[in-house]
């Protein structure tokens, strides 16, 4: 590892963060060129079919590229797709040196890449900032290998683990926050960077949510809302419903031909129904059709059935729990209904926002 290593991939994975909402169902990559200590040229991969982020920082640097280090938050890939490898640019372009933070999780490429530059005589490795590299593009890395898509629950509580407080009778649609808002600003982030929201009627019926980006960043396109609802009692005037627009997909156990099925999709939603048993409907299913559909990222929130119900499942990947300094006592709600044998969470890591605390962990 040389000296400027570390800095100038921390500017590569910064501008592969701005690919979030936008590069999906690709990689969120950043490219940076660098020679003789001086920065040439950079770029990230903004959407899919466009230009991969070390085509953009090879034409920001031009000429300059001619000798230069290539810093890449994703190794380069050497196959074609809806673009040419980028490997063979880079061998043309006279890039002297290229360092990858992680090696291409996609198995078309999977240190193929690094190969063909160290086979053109470049100096090729992979290993800096891969943690961060991996944390960045976790949901790709999941999907490229079985096409489903990355499951995160994502639950704001209180101290005492409830998800919700106790309360008089509400008007619909009127919400009681547990968490302040620097954390709800930090929801729509990930709301921003992910696929699709997964919850379930029960939620629908209590809250009446819009199940919305509100995070004001571009997307390539709109967040996929998805519904779990067995008996399709989801209701016409929801707010859900009422917004519908190609962008709400509901599961059901529900005959797809019945009335409130036709109504439904009438209004703009579409309907999927599922043989399940229990009464349940069946995640795998429901991941295998979202990840047909090239969804990536599933942000699940939730109540306590379902919440229970995917855990119990084995569905979710990673839990992030942000926690506010309240207490709601026994006639909260809780965060997981049923009996829950899960492991301790890995690579767990504590962020603040404002006075509540975000866990996030790897089941």
């Amino acid at each position: 590892m040389e000296r400027y290593d570390i800095p100038f991939m921390e500017r590569a994975l910064a501008l592969a963060r701005k690919g979030a909402g936008l590069a999906s169902p690709n990689p969120m990559v950043g490219a940076v060129l660098v020679r003789d200590g001086e920065l040439v040229g950079e770029g990230y991969h903004q959407y899919a079919a466009g230009s991969h982020a070390e085509i953009v920082a090879l034409k920001s640097a031009g000429e300059k590229a001619r000798g230069a280090t290539l810093y890449v938050s994703l190794e380069p890939c050497c196959h074609t797709g809806r673009t040419g490898p980028c490997t063979d640019a880079v061998i043309t372009a006279g890039v002297k040196r290229v360092v990858a933070a992680m090696r291409d999780p996609n198995p078309v490429v999977a240190g193929r890449g690094l190969g063909q530059l160290r086979g053109a005589g470049i100096e090729a490795e992979h290993g800096v900032l891969e943690e961060e590299a991996r944390r960045l593009n976790e949901a790709f890395a999941c999907w490229i290998r079985t096409k489903q898509p990355y499951v995160t629950l994502k639950s704001a509580l209180t101290l005492d683990g409830q998800l919700a407080l106790p309360q008089a009778k509400k008007k619909k649609s009127s919400a009681t926050w547990i968490t302040s808002e620097e954390s709800r600003a930090e929801v729509h982030r990930m709301r921003h960077a992910s696929d699709a929201l997964l919850t379930g009627i029960g939620t629908v019926l209590a809250d009446d949510p819009l199940m919305t980006d509100r995070s004001g960043q571009p997307r390539r396109r709109p967040l996929l809302r998805v519904l779990l609802d067995t008996k399709l009692r989801l209701p016409l005037r929801s707010r859900i419903v009422e917004t519908a627009g190609r962008d709400l997909l509901v599961f059901t156990l529900a005959d797809r031909q019945s009335s409130k099925a036709r109504q439904l999709e009438r209004a703009g939603v579409e309907v999927i129904s599922l043989r399940g048993k229990g009464g349940r409907i069946p995640f795998e299913k429901v991941l295998q059709e979202l990840g047909r559909r090239d969804i990536l990222s599933v942000l699940l929130e939730a109540g306590s059935a379902l919440n229970g119900s995917a855990l119990a499942a084995g569905v979710v990947h990673k839990l992030a729990l942000f926690y506010a300094p309240r207490v709601a006592g026994e006639t909260g709600v809780p965060f997981a209904r049923g009996a829950l044998t899960q492991p301790a969470m890995s690579g767990v890591r504590l962020r603040q926002f404002g006075p509540d605390f975000l866990i996030e962990g790897y089941l």
